[in-house]
Formats: structure tokens, sequence, C-alpha cells
């Protein structure tokens, strides 16, 4: 046995891991929180990113160039840069000013479309662009090809049960209607083997937070990514949102998420769901979604992972909350049953525990 496979025994035996392999997975604002946590509990990461976004610079691109949408995959190089504060990291995201032709584009997206074709390879590409950044793990696409999200809406027509097919991501996430269920097209699309490899090998999966029908749910549709999800070792964590988003889940509780999602993927499973504190009461609610989470055969951790006055995850109590998950030792070597009525024992109300990483 490796050394490697020595250290992975050991982990999963304990419950602990050290320098862990973390894959996240996602896109858009969401990923770039996790990869800002995850950054802190090790150097083994590897963001896998959604490719559907067809809006703004990036949708501009994919139509003119026929590339991978590179915003999300630039938010991603930007978050595990050597300095995400520094000059690289903010003339990657600088996005042009003005009126001509350069108008809406950001610096990083035309990068990666020159590098792409230079070297004729997107994951090529962005290993390119890590070399520069000097990141802190790797940039895989979920899939080589630029994918289409498609949902039915309803709400839209006169009859509040008839759905409308709505194709885009961005006119999905910014429907005033009530997303369905979402699909991709092409309907079976390759996965990168970079990412299916990078999960099978991990320690640690993080799913979410993000935009649910376009950023997070897409993932367990790519039957490659899929099939990775199910079979591998690694400890599973599904980060939820602090709140429900304008468009695309306007009005979803937690318990509603988690639903979807294993509607979408009735097979899909994790070991844990990480719940902000502040954004689910005490009480009935949390047993709601202790219930809902039983689909997926999770149990689920309330930490406050807010960053405050916002809705977005701060960066430090993320990193500590998703290290005391990771942590805890896995349901079935502790002899605990995560199904039917007994789910609701695993309901956690803090952080809890002796051991934290600092806040940083």
């Amino acid at each position: 046995m490796s050394a490697r496979e020595t250290d992975t025994a050991a982990s999963r035996a304990t419950g602990r891991a050290t320098n862990p392999a973390i894959v996240a997975l996602g896109g858009g604002h969401g990923l770039y929180a996790t990869l800002t946590a995850v950054r802190r509990l090790t150097r083994k990461i590897t963001a896998v990113v959604t490719v559907a976004d067809d809006g703004g610079s990036s949708g501009r691109l994919r139509g003119e160039l026929g590339m991978l949408p590179p915003g999300d995959l630039r938010m991603a190089l930007a978050a595990l840069a050597e300095e995400s504060d520094g000059i690289w990291a903010r003339t990657l995201q600088h996005r042009f000013g003005g009126s001509g032709a350069l108008a809406g584009h950001s610096v990083g997206n035309l990068i990666l479309a020159g590098l792409t074709e230079e070297l004729g390879d997107p994951v090529a590409a962005l290993d390119e662009a890590g070399k520069i950044l000097r990141i802190t793990g790797r940039v895989l696409p979920m899939s080589p090809i630029a994918l289409t999200i498609e949902a039915d809406v309803a709400g839209l027509e006169g009859d509040p049960r008839v759905s409308r097919c709505i194709r885009g991501q961005v006119a999905v996430a910014t429907t005033p209607g009530k997303v369905r269920r979402v699909r991709l097209i092409p309907s079976d699309p390759p996965a990168c083997p970079e990412s299916t490899s990078a999960i099978e090998h991990a320690d640690v999966v993080v799913l979410g937070p993000g935009s649910w029908f376009t950023s997070v749910i897409p993932h367990v549709l790519v039957p490659d990514l899929h099939e990775a999800l199910l079979h591998t070792r690694a400890r599973k964590v599904l980060v939820l949102n602090l709140a429900a988003e304008p468009g695309e889940t306007a009005g979803f509780s937690a318990e509603r998420h988690l639903h979807v999602l294993s509607q979408h993927a009735p097979d899909f499973t994790v070991d844990h769901v990480l719940v902000d504190s502040g954004s689910v009461p005490e009480g009935r609610e949390r047993e709601h979604v202790a219930r809902a989470a039983e689909q997926l055969r999770a149990r689920v951790t309330f930490a406050d992972v807010a960053e405050a006055g916002t809705d977005r995850h701060h960066p430090g109590k993320l990193a500590a909350a998703l290290d005391q998950v990771i942590r805890q030792p896995r349901p079935e070597s502790a002899g605990l049953r995560v199904e039917g009525r007994h789910m609701g024992q695993h309901v956690r109300s803090g952080l809890g525990g002796k051991e934290r990483v600092s806040w940083r």
C-alpha cells in the first residue's frame, strides 16, 4: 500500500484527514466562497466548475469562439490564486468599461480564451493560467463541452398548473416563474476525465452553495460525474444557501432545496448537510430540514457560517464549520442510523466539539 493510501485509510478510520484532498463543485460566487474557505484547510484542492453560462462576457465568448464559458472558471482561479487580493488576481477579475468591443469583458475571460486557442485544450489552458497565478490546487470544467440548461417553469401562463420550457442559464436564473425541473442539453454530456478522477480520489467532496438549479444540480446530471459521486469513498458535504435567490429559487425553504436535489437525483447521497444556524429557526423548521436530509442519507449540522448583515458565507466561519464536519466520525463507523425517524437525533445546533480552526 502506498504512503498516500495508508494516510487515506487512516484518515477514513479516524474521521480526520491531514491536508485532505478536497474537491469543491459549483460555480460563480457560491463556489468562490467554498474555495476561499477550504484553502484554509488544505493545499490539495480541485475546483470542478459548471460550464453552462450563456450571459455577459462568457456568453459572448462562448458564442463567438465556440469555447467553454470562462467566467465561472476565472472566478475559481481568482479564489485559489496565491495572493487572492494581489495584482494578478485583481487584474484577472478586472472588467472593461466603456461602450466599445471590449466593454463588459473581463481580462481573465480573454486570457482564458487566448490560452485555449493557443493550446487547443481548455484543461491545459486552465493549468497554464493556474501556473501564472500560483494557485492552490487545480481548476477543472465539469465537462469539456459547453452545456445548455433547460427548465420546466410554472406560473408563466394563465393556468398555474401549466409549465413552459425555458432555455439558457440566464433565462432560468432570472425567471419570474417557479422552476420545477432542469435538464442539460445534450442530455448525456461527457464529463471532464480529470474531474471524475479527482472525485474518485478525494478525501472530501463539497457541493454547494450556489445557484441551486444552474450551479449545483447540474453536477448530478452529468452521467459520469454522477457515477463518480455515487461511488467515491470521499466524505460528501452539501452546503446549503443562506437564503432563497430571486428568480430560480424564490420562496424556497432550506427543506425545499434538499427535496429538489433529491428529485433530480434520487440515488444521490451525502454524509453531511451544512446549514447556517441563523437561516433556519430552532424547532419544527429544523426538524423538517432533518427529515428532508433523510432522502440524502445525511446528518445535518447547523453552524454560524454567514457574514454579518449579508447573504454571503464568511470564509473563516465556513472553514471552521467544514473542518468540524470533516472531523466527525462517519455515520457507519459510529454505528449511527441515517434513515427513517432516527435522523432527528443527528441534528446539530452549532459547531460543538473542542477542535476548531481559526477564523482567519
